[in-house]
């Protein structure tokens, strides 16, 4: 889409959450980048204020002005199968947050339904004959939508694909990385419980390439822990009444040492009480919820020990970063993934935690080195023209 009006913007970064070194891996069509502990000083030092790497990562005005100088303008489509999740409506609030923030976008063109795959493709096709300039999914499944996205690639329409993979050869991927997000919390909760214990294993959505792999990560440090029994094996569907019906199931039904969840977290802590029976250790997202009931902010979780796996809803926006930077020409790798940190000690979950900040939303708003928008934009979940 063409427009002849211009307009340059530096953009300031404000950082909600301590995090965030840069490396590239050995392969060079990869991008890595790493979630530092929050709260950690000499992090937020180096990822934050270091003013040259500010400078070359994000403001710098020639580039900037080298992307707009003909005041070309884009559209970007998104389509997203799942409506009703906090996760999901952070993470088209972030896509919207960017498009405004960069300036050369006209419009964010939303497909936005709880469908199933062959839904998702009619929306994507939707997105294609709408003229849409790049395409950013939510992938239903990893390999049933190869077809379609080679059809948008086809038409010079870049897909980029987030939080999840997929197996199409044109398609960008932008991603938490969620074999690591598995991994890692599983081993901070077999270790918090010595080993040995019951374990309730409360999964995503049944199929979700997200949550196969958070399978694999779980499952790989699994297999080192053979005093680790998992008692209960649920699909949350990522929707926190289910996982809370079936945590409070679980607890009135089951001997439990520790849980691990796919996110859906401060809703299953809720159901001790209901159930009456004493808090054991909790795995969850950073979902600011369950960031304030691990610090115990109402006075209503003392004696609840848990770790927040980081897995920003953001990521939606970094993905309308590389979708805009392919679009304006830019060399962008193939594959960015962010590598989760586990947050656990009163520093560094005083660090993230916002008050006020809406349940389920994550308060890591911002992904250095690659958004341009503040945490004030993704809030106001305003994109451009509205």
């Amino acid at each position: 889409m063409k427009n002849r009006t211009m307009g340059l913007r530096v953009v300031l970064l404000l950082m909600v959450l301590a995090l965030v070194a840069a490396a590239c891996s050995s392969d060079s069509d990869d991008t890595t980048t790493t979630a530092a502990a929050a709260g950690d000083e000499t992090t937020t030092t180096e990822a934050m204020a270091d003013e040259t790497t500010t400078t070359e990562a994000m403001a710098d005005e020639t580039t900037t002005t080298e992307a707009m100088a003909d005041g070309e303008m884009f559209t970007l489509g998104v389509s997203n199968t799942l409506v009703g999740n906090a996760w999901r409506e952070q993470m088209v609030c972030a896509i919207k947050a960017e498009a405004l923030a960069r300036g050369n976008v006209d419009q964010v063109v939303l497909q936005n339904r709880n469908t199933d795959v062959a839904g998702q493709i009619a929306d994507i096709q939707t997105l294609i004959s709408q003229g849409v300039d790049a395409i950013i999914i939510n992938p239903a499944d990893r390999e049933a939508l190869d077809a379609v996205i080679e059809e948008a690639s086809s038409q010079g329409i870049p897909v980029i694909s987030v939080d999840a993979p997929v197996s199409a050869p044109s398609a960008y991927f932008v991603s938490n990385n969620q074999v690591e997000y598995g991994a890692v919390g599983a081993e901070w909760l077999f270790e918090a419980l010595g080993g040995e214990g019951n374990v309730v294993y409360m999964r995503g959505l049944d199929g979700h390439p997200a949550d196969v792999d958070r399978d694999t990560g779980f499952q790989e440090v699994l297999a080192n822990y053979p005093g680790i029994t998992i008692v209960e094996e649920v699909y949350t569907g990522w929707d926190p009444s289910t996982g809370a019906q079936q945590a409070l199931e679980i607890l009135t039904t089951q001997d439990v040492d520790g849980i691990w969840t796919s996110g859906i977290d401060y809703t299953v802590v809720q159901q001790f009480e209901v159930a009456g029976v004493d808090f054991v250790p909790v795995v969850g997202a950073d979902n600011n919820e369950f960031v304030a009931q691990l610090l115990n902010v109402e006075d209503d979780t003392e004696g609840l020990t848990g770790a927040a796996i980081s897995n920003p809803p953001s990521i939606g926006g970094v993905g309308a970063a590389i979708a805009l930077d392919i679009l304006e020409g830019k060399d962008v790798s193939q594959t960015t993934l962010i590598t989760p940190a586990v947050i656990d000690t009163p520093e560094e979950l005083e660090a993230v935690y916002v008050p006020g900040l809406t349940a389920g939303w994550s308060s890591y708003m911002v992904i250095e080195p690659y958004v341009h928008y503040t945490a004030d934009q993704v809030v106001e979940c305003k994109g451009p023209g509205e």
